[in-house]
């Protein structure tokens, strides 16, 4: 019996503020963090390639001490050192990464297909 009981509203009145779907929507954009189009960077010679390379990482390193929990900035950094034909620090991120959380499948699928995209086949079953 008091199970047809628990799905009745007990207080009819109305809210003292009232919020539109509009409203909601427009505060979710407002909130919502800014895509910023990195801007493109003319390398020259090694030493200033490597220059940029460190900054980045130091970037992407800040970035993962303040928001440790946000899987997308271990993600991206992978994918920068993937991209940089990096693949043993790329590794190292993903492994990191999954300390941090190792129950997000979202990581795991990202971390089998970097090791699949990059042939490596062996590293992607274990």
């Amino acid at each position: 019996m008091s199970n047809s009981r628990s799905g009745q509203v007990k207080n009819r009145a109305p809210a003292p503020i009232q919020i539109s779907a509009e409203q909601i929507l427009r505060e979710a954009a407002e909130r919502q963090e800014q895509h910023v189009l990195e801007p493109i960077v003319k390398i020259h010679d090694a030493e200033e390639y490597q220059s940029h390379l460190r900054d980045r990482r130091q970037n992407y390193e800040t970035n993962i001490r303040y928001r440790r929990e946000h899987m997308s900035n271990w993600v991206k950094y992978a994918r920068f050192e993937e991209d940089n034909k990096e693949f043993e620090r790329s590794r190292s991120i993903y492994e990191r990464a999954l300390e941090v959380d190792h129950r997000s499948s979202e990581l795991w699928l990202r971390y089998a297909e970097f090791e699949m995209r990059n042939e490596f086949v062996n590293h992607a079953r274990n």
